[in-house]
């Protein structure tokens, strides 16, 4: 993890940058087209997008417009809910790859555990997978009982779970499970929309270090080898979140990050969310 084109290695072989922009609320068209393209131009060779963002033409075309091959950026996307099943989730990523303008998808996720209906939905990403649609197939918000329903059920392990990840939120055990199954953690809202970056523990790591509170926490994201992906619309923001790859945050404070954990959410409860 010593520059921004680093990865991780999927179960599978397929390698997925460390670190990604996410584009959650970034509008369709003039807004994430410059937010992907600044990220791009930057150094960043990853992007998560989801059908329900509502922005993957404005992300497909940045890509295909970034001068560089299709093959050099990893773009994520997702089943919505109100899409899963089996037949319609394989309808939602025709509609997805569409959009994207795309041959194949390098990471396609489904977005939650919708009860009743998560483990079909796998069995057609497993038939995506299997034909070649996409490189590597994942979830989102899956706790430990999620991924053992999947498991049990169907022919290929999810390759990443996707789930909110910071340090008041540092989710230990389904960490340790996703680590023995072989399924790559990564963290969606790893700033808790900007609320860690005034505490205390951070802003002084962060005059420890030179960095900015932001980098101190996408950097304990990576030492703890989760993939990372913050969003932000601002050049000098996406330029700020890629400046982890030069310092090392010590043991010592990687536990004091780790013992902000309050078990804290911003985003739904995935066994409490009304799907």
């Amino acid at each position: 993890m010593k520059q921004i084109t680093d990865c991780t290695v999927l179960r599978n072989g397929v390698q997925m940058p460390w670190l990604g922009l996410g584009v959650y609320k970034t509008q369709d068209g003039e807004e994430v087209i410059r937010a992907v393209t600044t990220a791009i131009s930057l150094g960043y060779r990853s992007v998560d997008t989801a059908a329900m963002y509502g922005n993957e033409e404005g992300v497909g075309q940045a890509v295909r417009e970034s001068g560089l091959t299709r093959e050099d950026i990893f773009v994520t996307t997702k089943v919505w809910n109100s899409d899963q099943g089996y037949e319609t989730t394989l309808q939602a990523f025709e509609a997805s790859r569409r959009r994207l303008g795309f041959d194949y998808i390098d990471l396609y996720l489904v977005h939650w555990p919708v009860r009743g209906k998560y483990i079909e939905t796998w069995k057609a990403l497993e038939k995506l997978y299997k034909e070649g649609y996409v490189r590597a197939i994942g979830v989102s918000n899956f706790q430990i009982h999620h991924l053992q329903d999947i498991i049990k059920e169907c022919e290929v392990k999810p390759m990443v779970n996707q789930v909110e990840y910071h340090p008041f939120l540092t989710q230990k055990e389904l960490h340790q499970y996703c680590e023995s199954q072989q399924i790559q953690l990564e963290a969606w809202s790893p700033l808790m929309r900007g609320e860690l970056l005034n505490h205390p523990t951070v802003t002084d790591m962060a005059g420890k270090y030179g960095k900015t509170p932001a980098q101190i926490v996408l950097r304990w994201d990576l030492q703890h080898e989760v993939v990372t992906i913050p969003k932000s619309v601002r050049e000098e923001r996406i330029r700020e979140n890629s400046g982890i790859f030069d310092f090392e945050l010590t043991p010592e404070d990687m536990l004091r990050l780790d013992g902000l954990n309050q078990n804290r959410r911003i985003g739904p409860d995935p066994d409490n969310f009304n799907f």
